[in-house]
């Protein structure tokens, strides 16, 4: 039996609002806890001893968010319900001693970050923003989101070959962006930021820096039936997890588990940090939790064991112009519903136990879901789901929307796709 849609279109007008608001991931992250306290719930400090008390809580550590809602009644051995994602994308980022220039330019070194498609940051519109750290220890997010950085890429007519041999990109040579005329004078682009966010010069002594394109999201083709823009993977899913998490707190429908969203950073190398999904983050905020409603560790062991996770990332939609890179028989397409990944050598985590959790609640939701399955001939992807799963012991099946372009600066998916997902999102976390 289907449940009510709580999403629609208005859904997708929303998540290009939160992209575009969201041009790194601790903005990513502050805008997700502002649409969480919207629905009641309150920031709790890793260093505040925690109360077992019910009602939405959330954690924020630099890039990323864990947030959880206690209903009313919840055991200390009550499981959780789990929805994953991740909070940062592939980009370029500013590195440790960013003036510098040649030949009357002035130039910002940037450093590649993740995997990016460097050819779709040529010729861009860059914006740079980020997190600062103050000198009092404090941080402040900048967002400096008009044009300001460009990467030219050289002429067809000193560069011949290029139309018979294709582009190729030197990460060091070619990928450092102008922002000016002259020479380069040390502590410009930091002096330029601190001016621009009204701190006094000399405030700012750290920086976490990316830059990002200030072209709007919007919707594409014909009948405005797909959506284009920035940072869909993976803060497709982090909005849709959001909100999601978001209506079944609000509701509050005798829940039998623990909604959870955990946004994490650094999926894009690893996730091999303190943000990451290799971090102790998540398993930190679970047991506390726990303890905190006078639990014990057997107590944890139960949760934990009665405990699922969607892990939701962007998959590969059907390429029309590389049809033969896919699967033959698994051709996910925009517009299908929600993806289910699945590779045998636990590239994803999905096992038939998991595609049935999926599977029940797409059918509670009313939801339609496709199967992506990688072209033995490919080496396939991978996201946080493996490593939740490891980590903590935690049944996870790893799922997303199915997009184009992934990797490029600008991304394209069907607009109806992600409220689809927060529909089977909900369904999920409502148990």
């Amino acid at each position: 039996m289907s449940t009510p849609a709580r999403f629609d279109r208005g859904h997708t007008d929303d998540l290009m609002s939160f992209l575009a608001a969201s041009p790194t991931p601790y903005h990513a992250v502050a805008n997700a806890a502002e649409r969480l306290e919207k629905a009641g719930f309150r920031q709790v400090a890793e260093t505040d001893a925690w109360d077992g008390t019910s009602g939405g809580k959330y954690v924020l550590r630099g890039g990323a968010i864990v947030a959880w809602y206690v209903p009313e009644g919840a055991q200390p051995h009550t499981p959780f319900r789990i929805v994953g994602a991740h909070t940062d994308s592939p980009n370029l980022r500013v590195k440790p001693q960013p003036d510098t220039g040649a030949h009357g330019w002035r130039q910002v070194a940037v450093e590649i970050y993740g995997g990016p498609l460097l050819n779709s940051w040529l010729d861009r519109d860059l914006g740079l923003a980020g997190r600062l750290s103050l000198r009092d220890g404090s941080t402040r997010l900048v967002n400096i989101d008009r044009p300001l950085l460009r990467v030219p890429q050289l002429a067809i007519h000193l560069d011949r070959s290029v139309s018979a041999d294709g582009l190729k990109l030197d990460k060091q040579r070619h990928m450092q962006p102008v922002w000016g005329l002259g020479e380069p004078r040390e502590g410009d682009l930091i002096a330029f930021l601190e001016e621009e966010s009204g701190l006094p010069a000399g405030e700012v002594t750290g920086w976490d820096l990316m830059t990002h394109s200030v072209e709007r999201p919007d919707y594409l083709g014909r009948d405005r039936e797909l959506l284009a823009g920035p940072r869909m993977d993976n803060l497709l899913s982090v909005h849709a997890g959001t909100a999601a998490l978001a209506a079944v707190a609000t509701a509050d429908s005798r829940l039998g588990y623990i909604p959870v969203l955990a946004a994490f950073d650094h999926e894009e190398n690893g996730s091999q940090s303190d943000t990451g999904a290799d971090g102790p983050l998540l398993g930190n905020v679970l047991e506390r939790s726990v303890f905190s409603r006078g639990g014990s560790l057997e107590d944890r062991a139960r949760a934990f064991a009665g405990t699922a996770c969607l892990s939701s990332d962007t998959g590969h939609a059907v390429h029309p112009n590389y049809a033969e890179r896919h699967d033959p028989t698994h051709h996910p397409r925009a517009n299908g519903g929600p993806i289910l990944k699945v590779n045998v050598n636990n590239r994803y985590a999905t096992d038939g136990s998991g595609r049935a959790v999926f599977a029940a609640a797409c059918e509670k939701a009313g939801v339609r879901f496709q199967t992506f399955v990688s072209n033995n001939a490919m080496p396939c992807g991978t996201t946080i789901g493996p490593i939740t799963a490891a980590r903590h012991g935690i049944r996870t099946v790893d799922i997303g929307v199915a997009i184009l372009s992934m990797h490029s600066a600008r991304e394209l998916c069907g607009a109806d796709d992600p409220f689809l997902l927060a529909n089977a999102l909900v369904a999920f976390l409502e148990g």
